[in-house]
């Protein structure tokens, strides 16, 4: 039987990944040679958000964020509070949220420091966990939880890794609003050194190993996507497999040099291009101002790349000049533009659009297609997926996480700099061709 290479094979679902890397063999002890972390990445069909699953019993699995400085989850009284008198709340509270990002951020305290009867010692650390898509937070307690996560060798998933002391903040049920059912919290993949990559780096403990995490986003609800947490190779199927960092291009990882403790990931875009024209607005809108607004940011709780509308109205009007060929369709929240596909046909690289290019400092191109530009809303409507985010907004541009999909991406936390694939269909490959359904166990 021929494989097709554009057909990825369907994973089974999400329970029987579970089942198959409690399978995989009894924890595997320090002592065993491993050089990365592996976790599927689900996508849920009715928010378009993305969880990874850090063992068997955590339910839907945990929300992935590129910028919160600690993971939350459900507590029980098994897991470790962390005190209030020691290092760790003391660096974990350096991390306030943004007020913008919270309706009603609440005001931190430590339990017991209005209190001169009060012992630090016998205190639990309070935090604030935010929800950055409900925009809404809650004081916290800080706990310290166990967790299993398979290692890989970059083919299939390998024996099971028990990390010890993971930083969770105990999160409330309203903390949940907006999650997808039976989440089981938030999952922070920041440069902090409380986020799942830090503590990852710790548990594989080799020097050789470096500090960074890869991500590759599904399409699809029911075929699960990948994240790698250590050294490459990372292989996709079809057989033999492609090492998908052999063909990454990189582009500087910027902070925001005016925000104190600000944990997201820019990247430096100069110009957009659509079928190689510059849209028409100046460059420096696109860098930081004075007061640190502005920049392009990187995220995976955005649904949609959202631009300022000085710099959407550009890219609008040119998108759109370069499609007038095609019949247009009614608009469809939250788009702006629209078009009959009925006559349109498709690609291997989805609908044949004009291809978006993010052209970067040093010259590379971060080239998004069809599939990752164009949402389809009904059978003959779909919409450019960029979303128009108002004159005030806080960044330049916030690339989404549909812009992400069937896209390699390597952070590098060490040397800063960002791996990209653009997208992976250009390979005959997606994200959903990882091998989670074999072990050599």
């Amino acid at each position: 039987m021929v494989l097709l290479l554009l057909l990825p094979p369907l994973p089974p679902p999400l329970t029987v990944i579970f089942m198959l890397q409690l399978a995989l063999g009894t924890i595997a002890s320090s002592a065993q040679p491993y050089h990365a972390l592996v976790s599927p990445i689900i996508k849920d069909s009715s928010t378009s958000l993305y969880s990874i699953t850090l063992g068997p019993n955590d339910g839907g699995g945990f929300v992935i964020d590129l910028s919160s400085p600690f993971s939350w989850r459900r507590c029980s009284p098994r897991d470790r509070l962390i005190p209030c008198a020691s290092q760790q709340c003391v660096a974990a509270r350096r991390h306030q949220p943004d007020p913008e990002s919270c309706h009603h951020p609440s005001r931190l305290q430590i339990d017991g420091e209005n209190s001169s009867s009060s012992s630090h010692q016998d205190c639990a650390c309070t935090v604030t966990a935010s929800n950055p898509i409900a925009e809404s937070c809650a004081l916290s307690k800080l706990s310290a939880h166990d967790i299993v996560i398979p290692s890989t060798d970059g083919h299939i998933p390998k024996a099971n890794i028990l990390v010890n002391g993971v930083l969770f903040a105990c999160a409330p049920e309203s903390l949940f609003r907006s999650f997808p059912s039976g989440s089981s919290g938030m999952a922070s993949l920041s440069p902090g050194s409380f986020s799942l990559p830090s503590r990852f780096k710790n548990a594989i403990g080799a020097t050789v190993v470096n500090k960074q995490f890869a991500i590759c986003l599904p399409s699809s609800s029911s075929s699960p996507g990948a994240s790698f947490f250590g050294n490459g190779p990372f292989y996709l199927l079809p057989p033999p497999g492609t090492d998908v960092t052999q063909f990454l291009s990189f582009t500087s990882l910027l902070k925001n040099p005016m925000t104190e403790n600000n944990l997201d990931y820019y990247i430096d875009v100069r110009s957009i291009c659509i079928n190689g024209e510059p849209a028409s607005f100046l460059q420096r809108m696109l860098e930081f101002d004075s007061l640190g607004h502005g920049g392009i940011k990187l995220s995976t709780v955005a649904p949609y790349t959202t631009l300022r509308s000085h710099v959407y109205q550009p890219f609008l009007k040119l998108f759109a000049w370069s499609t007038r060929g095609i019949p247009r369709a009614r608009k469809v929240k939250p788009f702006d533009l629209c078009l009959n596909t009925s006559a349109l046909g498709s690609t291997r690289v989805g609908l044949p659009v004009p291809w978006i290019d993010l052209v970067l400092g040093n010259g590379r191109n971060w080239t998004i297609i069809g599939a990752n530009s164009m949402k389809q809303v009904s059978d003959n409507v779909a919409c450019l997926a960029f979303v128009d985010g108002g004159e005030r907004a806080e960044q330049a541009m916030v690339v989404g996480s549909y812009q992400m999909e069937n896209n390699f991406l390597l952070f590098d936390l060490v040397g800063q700099k960002l791996g990209f694939s653009s997208s992976l269909l250009f390979r005959q490959t997606t994200c959903s061709n990882f091998n989670f359904t074999s072990s050599s166990l």
